[in-house]
């Protein structure tokens, strides 16, 4: 008996339903291609709490930055000055930097929700050969395992 219910759809009308549209993979940054960060954003001409410099050194130097655009600087500076507030002892702060901060992507949920992906395969396999290099210049010996590849 031939095949029960309906046809399949034709293979260049199917989606795959698990896939988010939109979806976006990060590659982690090496130090050498790391670009200085701009200038908080600062209409006031307010003294910044030492870690304030610090968390906007740390966010712009984090993998998210290279999905940032120019019109996110503004939003990343009213963050800057909740981190500022907070520093200064302001812990009221906390609630509305949380809300903030999702909007950047700074947790593994808020990159999740943003379908954020940051690529950490390529620097696994980096140490990994230059961990069996040095191995492989210390002892002399050929490592078996070098035949195997990840598939990707």
């Amino acid at each position: 008996m031939a095949g029960r219910g309906p046809a399949p759809k034709p293979a260049h009308l199917r989606q795959r339903t698990n896939r988010k549209a939109g979806s976006a993979t990060i590659r982690m940054i090496e130090a050498s291609e790391a670009t200085a960060s701009p200038a908080i954003p600062n209409p006031d001409g307010r003294v910044w709490h030492p870690l304030t410099l610090v968390a906007w050194a740390h966010a712009w130097a984090s993998p998210m930055a290279s999905q940032w655009l120019e019109t996110d600087i503004d939003g990343l500076g009213r963050l800057a000055i909740l981190w500022d507030a907070l520093y200064q002892g302001d812990l009221k702060a906390m609630a509305e930097i949380r809300l903030q901060e999702q909007r950047f992507g700074f947790s593994p949920l808020d990159r999740s929700r943003l379908s954020w992906q940051i690529s950490q395969a390529d620097e696994a396999e980096q140490k990994t050969n230059r961990r069996v290099e040095v191995q492989r210049k210390r002892t002399g010996t050929h490592d078996p395992r070098h035949v195997l590849s990840a598939v990707k």
